[in-house]
């Protein structure tokens, strides 16, 4: 026998099944597009965003493309290595989004890692390093974020790829992987620092 909770609670569950993809839409045009020039890159940039929300079982460009139903993986590709996207603009506009939607006096900025496990030795950023996925050391790829908190949601709003000495220290394998010369080292504590100093000085 179901119980009025659980009657309500599947109600309110349909209900939120069918306003997401509106909602998803309105995230989309106010906080991606704006900052994406070409028509085929904003295409494109909403097919891995929803991707990236459905229930695959593994993830990657592979994946994403045949959830869209692509045959190969190259606008994907191309979206995250080449396609020219203003990232501090882009970053700003998710935040005003986020604290438009969440935002309360009772707001704290939560900093957090994860790491991401990978093979082989090209993917930026990865090597053998500790990350608290596995509670041990994995040639993985680590990075950190941040979230604005409330006492009734959260949302990532902010993050920092980590690179380790090995990378940062040298030049052409970051050259080979498309990193900036100006690119220096930071520690995650720094990395951390900056995030919430710039979300800081847009909000105080």
């Amino acid at each position: 026998m179901k119980t009025k909770k659980e009657q309500a609670a599947a109600a309110d569950t349909s209900v939120a099944a069918q306003r997401w993809p509106r909602l998803l839409n309105e995230t989309i045009d106010t906080v991606v597009t704006p900052h994406l020039a070409r028509p085929e890159t904003r295409t494109t940039a909403r097919e891995v965003i929803s991707a990236l929300l459905a229930p695959l079982q593994a993830k990657n460009c592979w994946t994403l493309a045949e959830h869209a139903g692509h045959p190969s993986p190259y606008r994907f590709q191309h979206l995250f290595s080449r396609a020219r996207i203003n990232e501090t603009a882009l970053a700003a506009a998710l935040r005003d989004h986020v604290i438009a939607h969440l935002g309360t006096p009772d707001t704290v900025l939560v900093v957090d890692e994860t790491g991401d496990i990978k093979q082989g030795k090209h993917t930026v950023g990865v090597t053998r390093q500790y990350t608290g996925v596995t509670g041990q050391v994995e040639n993985c790829q680590v990075a950190v974020y941040l979230a604005h908190t409330t006492p009734t949601a959260h949302a990532l709003i902010d993050h920092r790829l980590y690179l380790p000495r090995t990378w940062t220290g040298d030049l052409a394998r970051r050259r080979a992987a498309g990193i900036p010369d100006t690119t220096r080292f930071a520690t995650k504590t720094e990395l951390a620092r900056q995030m919430i100093a710039a979300a800081l000085e847009q909000h105080p």
